[in-house]
């Protein structure tokens, strides 16, 4: 099970918390030191879509060019997200080919 994200941010505080109060073990991924790997990100919008990583309410989006806002596809969805590691929506928790965007308790213990 690996949990990418950034150390900071309180929704994965939250999710740390949920996994170590339930004794599950995983990998943690720092956005912020390691990067969002491409390969992952690309795999990622296959199977949930880039509209559900595409965060449009944290300051990162607020940002950004309202051109590049308004014209925005799944190309260039990826692009922004790989330059811009904030803008993807935390947590992303990946265990096997399973992958869930944010944190719902439920969610977590169903996988």
């Amino acid at each position: 099970m690996k949990l990418y994200g950034i150390p900071n941010c309180d929704t994965i505080k939250k999710a740390r918390k949920w996994l170590k109060d339930n004794d599950i073990d995983y990998e943690f991924h720092d956005y912020k030191k390691q990067g969002v790997p491409e390969k992952e990100l690309n795999t990622w919008v296959k199977k949930v879509g880039w509209e559900v990583l595409l965060n449009k309410r944290g300051t990162t989006w607020r940002k950004l060019d309202d051109d590049i806002k308004n014209s925005v596809d799944e190309t260039s969805a990826i692009q922004i997200m790989l330059d811009n590691s904030n803008i993807i929506k935390r947590p992303v928790l990946i265990k096997n080919k399973t992958i869930l965007v944010g944190f719902k308790a439920d969610e977590y213990s169903q996988l």
